[in-house]
């Protein structure tokens, strides 16, 4: 039964994946996220129901549009595959609970702020604000209202955090050392993974981009490195590992 699930989740989470693509995609650029349907950015030739098929339809078409040949991003298959393996270690992690619905809304707007931080260096205040009201929302029905205005308050806190951390970078690199998205970000960090655990993923994430953003400065010195996709895996990665401060203050014991 267990596997039959976690296949399920990986199936709904490459499906999923395909249109946070989409989303992470056409956001930014005001553009409507159902209208017009998947085409080729190429040609404009619209996609039938055989080639929206998450990850096969890449591979059957071997990586071009059937109608004008053009070459199909790497980057789609990819995202929609990372989907599906989040959904399901999701799953492993959180097994078959009311907290899996928030893991899986949680890293449902990690695929989407990475696609859009990627593209476009911007991380939408459509997707934080939206993200932002569902996850309230799932932890006031799960957990009460207690637990509910607690969130909020690890949110205000790694908010804060981060904007003082910005004002210092501003004033020691003398420009801007992180986007807006960044701290808007860490308020959502701080109501799904309480608020000393979300100024952790910001070590984490850092860990994470430091090799990546060395070999992109070493090839190009004045290359624009988002810290986004760096936080979003910092902390996703905390959530599955289901990392809390008593897990912290027991490696110190």
């Amino acid at each position: 039964m267990e596997i039959i699930i976690g296949i399920f989740l990986f199936i709904m989470g490459t499906i999923f994946g395909s249109f946070y693509n989409v989303v992470g995609y056409r956001l930014p650029k005001g553009e409507s996220i159902v209208f017009p349907p998947s085409h080729c950015t190429n040609c404009n030739h619209r996609l039938t129901a055989l080639e929206l098929i998450p990850v096969l339809s890449y591979v059957f078409q071997k990586g071009k549009c059937k109608h004008c040949h053009q070459k199909i991003s790497l980057f789609y298959p990819i995202f929609e595959l990372l989907t599906g393996i989040l959904f399901t270690m999701c799953y492993i992690s959180f097994g078959l609970t009311p907290n899996l619905i928030i893991a899986l809304t949680f890293v449902s707007m990690m695929i989407i702020i990475v696609v859009s931080d990627y593209h476009y260096l911007i991380i939408s205040d459509e997707v934080l604000i939206t993200f932002a009201i569902i996850l309230f929302i799932e932890i006031l029905l799960i957990n009460g209202l207690k637990i509910a205005l607690y969130s909020l308050l690890n949110g205000a806190l790694a908010f804060l955090t981060m904007f003082l951390l910005k004002k210092f970078g501003d004033f020691l690199f003398k420009k801007e050392s992180m986007g807006g998205g960044d701290i808007k970000l860490l308020f959502i960090f701080g109501m799904i993974l309480t608020y000393p655990i979300a100024i952790l993923s910001i070590f984490v994430g850092s860990l994470i981009g430091l090799p990546v953003a060395l070999v992109i400065l070493w090839k190009k010195k004045n290359n624009i490195i988002p810290f986004g996709p760096f936080l979003a895996a910092g902390a996703t990665l905390l959530l599955l590992l289901q990392i809390n401060l008593d897990t912290i203050i027991n490696l110190y014991q």
